[in-house]
């Protein structure tokens, strides 16, 4: 459980820092005259940056393990966060932005760090809390920025020179936790990934073997899809709400923040909601289950953002963000309740590739809807959930042999139709000789509860050892 506290916390501060900007904005842009374009390409950079980070952080937890690449990362980054105390003009602004954004790569190493911590039983409600309450900064950071600020203003200073003094704190607790990772945290159940590396309990891998299943299995770019239109548009919404809530119906701007905290804030029961979900789905129903519990969670949240952009009150425009909040949130829970069972051996990437789609996600939305005056804060939202439930829709087409797809039943194939043959097959018979795909083989074993209620008389593959013996 201390690995488990450590992943979500320091994933929680790279989150504050991310985007404690954007409930400071209306402070922001009167000190450095920021116009929407800089607002837009500013809340663009803050998401594209690990984009690349988070690909790296893959391979990183594959090859090194997830506690060096989340120490360093949250580490190194701290300095762009000091860095925003400095900022003079609206290229600035943005450059630096752009950098803090790198650190939300901690996401794919909390991600694999749970994955390969816990049971695939409860994979998708680990996941789903860990990431959760980490993608809660997102709500916090809009309560704890304008604190600060006024606090600071009340002790004397300007609001020119309180905000750029807020942004010491999140950077501060950069250094803090990637302190406390490097020495509390541990890579696997067993100890540190170079510890059994040295003991030879656990094997090198490749890069090249790691990344080239990762991109060759099509599901992969399916769930980049899926997860740029669920995180991806949560990551659009942490930048732009506070601000539309400000504009569009005169609130102050401690209102407004906290209005917009709560759409974070919902992921300390949201997101572990949808992991929950794809787990009793799972339980009951199998793979399939967990499938058509991801198409329901994402659709609905699409439908409440379009109703999001079209409410002209107050009180319904709060309902149908919070409604949006938990589909959203929900459906990216739900999302790396699958993501584990897509390939053993090439985790750490493909965890990475999904979550540099949501950040490609949330970019290509932020760039499309939210950074010209082409659209309406509004109409971008609306816009946005059609966007939603069209690119939910590719989740049908994903099919596990062993397990089936949302509307076929798996192969009938004796063989081919086993979670052995699924997961051995990322191994050559050269790599098998050398026991190197064993950690596979347990993992098979373990996630033959995907089959559902046909566990129980599913047969045993050839060649392989009951799981009772």
């Amino acid at each position: 459980m201390r690995t488990f506290h450590l992943s979500w916390i320091s994933f929680f501060t790279c989150f504050v820092s991310t985007f404690a900007a954007a409930p400071l904005v209306p402070i922001i842009r009167d000190n450095l005259n920021l116009k929407k374009g800089d607002i837009g390409n500013a809340g663009v950079a803050s998401v594209s940056g690990s984009i690349f980070s988070r690909l790296v952080m893959g391979a990183v937890c594959d090859l090194l393990g997830p506690r060096y690449g989340c120490a360093f990362l949250i580490m190194l980054s701290a300095p762009t966060v000091f860095c925003m105390s400095f900022v003079s003009s609206a290229e600035g602004y943005i450059a630096v932005r752009f950098m803090i954004g790198f650190s939300l790569a901690t996401f794919v190493s909390c991600q694999y760090w749970m994955s390969t911590m816990f049971n695939g039983k409860i994979i998708g409600l680990v996941n789903g809390t860990a990431a959760g309450w980490g993608n809660m900064g997102g709500g916090a950071t809009q309560l704890i920025m304008p604190m600060l600020y006024e606090i600071i203003c009340r002790v004397g200073s300007t609001p020119f020179t309180a905000w750029r003094i807020a942004f010491f704190i999140p950077g501060w607790l950069h250094v803090i936790m990637g302190i406390l990772v490097l020495t509390l945290g541990q890579d696997l159940p067993d100890g540190n990934l170079s510890t059994l590396q040295k003991k030879g309990d656990v094997s090198r891998d490749k890069f090249s073997k790691v990344f080239w299943y990762a991109i060759t299995n099509y599901r992969t770019w399916i769930f980049v899809l899926l997860y740029g239109y669920s995180m991806g548009v949560e990551l659009s919404i942490d930048n732009v709400i506070a601000e539309y809530f400000y504009d569009r119906f005169n609130l102050k701007l401690h209102t407004a923040g906290i209005i917009a905290a709560t759409f974070g804030m919902a992921n300390l029961v949201a997101r572990p909601f949808g992991g929950y979900s794809s787990d009793l789905a799972g339980r009951r129903f199998g793979m399939r289950g967990r499938l058509w519990t991801l198409w329901i969670l994402q659709t609905l949240g699409g439908v409440f953002c379009i109703w999001l952009g079209r409410a002209n009150s107050l009180p319904i425009a709060v309902l149908a963000m919070m409604l949006f909040s938990v589909g959203a949130q929900a459906a990216c829970g739900a999302t790396f309740g699958i993501v584990p069972f897509i390939s053993r051996r090439s985790l750490g990437i493909i965890s990475g590739l999904t979550g540099a789609g949501g950040n490609f996600g949330s970019g290509l939305t932020q760039l499309v809807f939210f950074s010209s005056s082409k659209f309406s804060t509004a109409t971008g939202l609306s816009l946005m959930g059609a966007m939603i439930v069209a690119c939910t829709l590719p989740v049908t087409l994903v099919h596990f042999p062993q397990w089936g797809s949302m509307f076929l039943p798996p192969s009938k194939d004796v063989v081919k139709g086993t979670e052995e043959h699924y997961y051995e097959s990322e191994w050559n018979e050269e790599e098998k000789q050398k026991g190197m795909h064993q950690g596979s083989l347990k993992f098979a074993e373990n996630s033959r509860s995907e089959r559902g209620q046909r566990v129980a008389s599913a047969p045993t593959p050839p060649n392989s050892t009951p799981s009772h013996v």
